[in-house]
């Protein structure tokens, strides 16, 4: 028999044994009531035939949970009540595993290889996890019941766990719970009367019953946090409640919350407060983009029915402007403002010796808990000769003082478009190089073709499938060197910009040392709570990804600070519902959730809503009629499963998506909302309607027409 004939084969097995099991109403006797009805009968039964009942009731035990059949907890019950808490322990505790193995092992026959295929990138880091620390896993699922069993036993047997590993940890972890059970069991079969329902002994097996998840699952926590924390001495008293490493997005916000809760919270960074964002990333280079934008409205004058204009600028003049606004922006985060809010702030390098020491100089600081928010750093690739030139990143990019004649951009992302724009604009010679085939590979192909073709328009020379091999600097003369279809390309440059991505910063610190682990992505691995390995050291923002935004940092911030806390008592998983980002090319372009690309990669079936905001008044008026607002929902509904903006403010046009999406609000209640007019606002009103006219009701229509006429006599 071939494969599909034998799950053929098993699953009308199965369908038949579930369907007479309905059909007879056998479960009504796997009820409490006709177990205390029937208690006495059984009891006698069981007093004249010992081996019989025991091998009876466990291939009985077997059969329900092995198809899953509801009843298990109330046979667990009765097995208490019939055969005494240790017979009934022993039976119950390998009859429940063999079962839920058999299950296991059904769902694995019938089923995983189909998931694994059709999901594969999605399950590929689940599992990564069950391979690595599954038994664990398993282990916390059946001591904790969050999940129902019979749902943990189908799902586990989609993943690469060995069967071995699933029985030994299910009959493990299960006892304690069936324990608890059985021990009910045993007082319930104890009634004599009514009165005895509210037995003290009776009253108390049941609140076990209520109470074992919560104290399962903070034995769990004990346990593994003893379990990494064992080779390390605890300090008999601490400086403070939490150290915090970087004083950039999630770092500055970790220690704003640890100080606004009255903890005693010390901030350590080694450069400048702020970080990235406020020093050489976010701030400096919006205000460039800015500056830039000003040029191009200059060179658009006649768009206006002005004069045709020139606008003469000192590039100098300009990088110190964008020093001025971080200047202005600096007290935001300053030393003093953090001081006065009760925020230790001190200057120097942090070294982590252990999970509750930090080395700063000379002097060690213990704490209950470690937040790392060290930030990340541009990514260079190992290019040959690079080193031979003086490149660029967004690090030191503020530092010039002069615009490059030829600027050769090396990356596609975000900030190689946002820094590719501006220089342009600044009347600088630019060439973008870009390994991959489009510009803004996680973007749609439409919204890559679109900032190309603005980007060429603007005299920028964009080369996408071009990889950089090499650096080259003959007779003073500075060249990339890439390959473009086997060809040669030679780029000679005045200046080189590197951006093709971020890496956390991970070394340096003591992680290595100390053996904090790193995922494969190489941001330090963390659990949904935000805790490494070791459970009082947490981290946020880009050291612990998976997104690289500021405003994601200091989200993760909220939940590393109060679980460092207060995780003791209570914990938070980590929100990424609802990420939104935006990309600040001009068109800017904005999105949340999924895309079209994505949706079909995903395999996810949905519909497209697009609304041109060419049709906009307040984009017309303002000679900004480009760009396009990109819905994604699935057919039938007005739900939001993501958006995609281009155009002019699109970032700020984003945030009533994102609201709505993280509120569960459809485009009815977009479209439903009063919006005022005539604003860029109004685009998204716009594109709810396009999608309110693609589902309007004809066949209602047409009765709502016919209702009219009548009406008219």
């Amino acid at each position: 028999m071939t494969g599909n004939g034998k799950k053929i084969l098993i699953v009308l097995a199965i369908a038949i044994v579930v369907a007479l099991f309905f059909a007879f109403d056998l479960q009504r006797y796997l009820t409490l009531a006709e177990l205390k009805a029937r208690q006495e009968a059984f009891q006698d039964f069981y007093t004249a035939n010992r081996a019989l009942t025991l091998g009876a009731y466990f291939l009985l035990y077997v059969i329900v949970t092995a198809l899953s059949l509801p009843g298990a907890a109330v046979m667990t019950l009765a097995g208490g009540a019939l055969f005494g808490f240790l017979p009934a322990l022993v039976v119950v505790s390998f009859a429940s595993t063999i079962g839920a193995t058999l299950a296991f092992l059904v769902s694995r026959f019938l089923l995983r290889d189909w998931v694994q295929s059709k999901f594969k990138k999605r399950l590929k880091a689940l599992n990564a996890g069950i391979e690595k620390d599954g038994g664990f896993y398993l282990f916390t699922l059946r001591l904790v019941p969050i999940f129902p069993f019979f749902v943990i036993n189908l799902a586990m047997g989609l993943t690469p766990m060995r069967t071995r590993t699933y029985y030994w940890v299910s009959q493990v972890g299960m006892l304690a719970g069936t324990a608890v059970y059985v021990n009910a069991g045993t007082q319930l079969g104890q009634i004599e009367t009514l009165g005895g329902i509210l037995s003290p002994q009776l009253l108390l097996s049941f609140a076990l019953l209520g109470i074992f998840p919560l104290l399962a699952r903070k034995g769990v926590d004990i346990m593994q946090k003893r379990r990494s924390l064992k080779d390390f001495p605890k300090p008999e008293k601490f400086d403070y409640n939490t150290v915090v490493l970087g004083a950039g997005s999630a770092g500055l916000v970790s220690a704003y919350i640890a100080a606004a809760v009255k903890a005693k919270v010390a901030l350590v960074e080694k450069d400048k407060m702020g970080g990235d964002c406020l020093n050489t990333g976010c701030v400096p280079s919006k205000a460039l983009i800015r500056t830039a934008k000003m040029l191009a409205y200059g060179r658009r004058a006649q768009e206006f029915g002005l004069q045709k204009t020139k606008t003469d600028f000192d590039f100098a003049e300009v990088m110190e402007r964008v020093q001025a606004v971080i200047k202005k922006v600096e007290p935001h985060d300053s030393v003093e403002r953090y001081t006065g809010l009760g925020v230790e702030c001190i200057k120097g390098e942090a070294r982590i010796t252990s999970p509750y020491t930090v080395q700063v100089g000379e002097r060690t600081l213990t704490s209950r808990s470690i937040i790392v928010a060290t930030g990340a750093e541009p990514f260079v690739p190992p290019i040959p000769g690079l080193d031979q030139v003086d490149y660029l990143t967004s690090d030191n990019l503020w530092q010039l003082r002069q615009l490059p004649k030829r600027l050769v951009v090396l990356g596609g992302g975000p900030i190689g478009c946002e820094m590719t724009q501006a220089f342009a604009r600044f009347g600088a010679q630019v060439t973008q190089v870009e390994m991959g085939p489009r510009l803004m590979s996680r973007e749609d192909a439409d919204v890559a073709d679109f900032v190309r073709e603005r980007f060429e328009a603007e005299g920028v020379r964009v080369l996408t499938e071009h990889a950089a091999r090499e650096v080259q600097v003959n007779g003073g003369e500075k060249i990339l060197v890439c390959e473009h279809g086997g060809e040669r390309v030679e780029l000679p440059f005045d200046a080189l910009l590197v951006a093709v991505g971020r890496r956390a910063r991970t070394t340096g610190f003591g992680l290595e040392e100390l053996g904090v682990h790193v995922s494969d992505r190489g941001t330090i691995d963390t659990d949904p709570f935000l805790r490494t390995n070791f459970p009082n050291i947490f981290c946020a923002g880009d050291v612990a990804g998976p997104y690289q935004f500021t405003h994601t940092a200091a989200h993760q911030a909220w939940y590393a600070a109060v679980n460092a806390l207060f995780g003791d008592f209570k914990k938070f998983r980590a929100d990424y519902s609802v990420i939104p980002w935006c990309t600040f090319t001009d068109p800017e372009v904005a999105r949340v959730g999924l895309n079209e690309a994505e949706a079909r990669e995903e395999e996810i079936e949905h519909e497209v809503t697009r609304f041109e905001l060419a049709e906009l008044d307040r984009a017309i008026a303002e000679g900004e009629d480009h760009g396009w607002i990109k819905v994604i929902t699935p057919p039938g509904k007005d739900k939001i499963l993501g958006v995609t903006i281009v155009g002019t403010h699109a970032g700020d046009l984003l945030a009533e998506y994102v609201l709505a999406m993280k509120h569960g609000l459809g485009l009815n209640k977009i479209l439903g909302t009063i919006h005022p007019y005539p604003t860029l606002a109004e685009a998204n009103k716009m594109a709810a309607g396009e999608w309110k006219k693609a589902h309007v009701p004809e066949k209602l229509l047409v009765w709502i027409e016919k209702y009219h006429a009548w009406r008219r006599g």
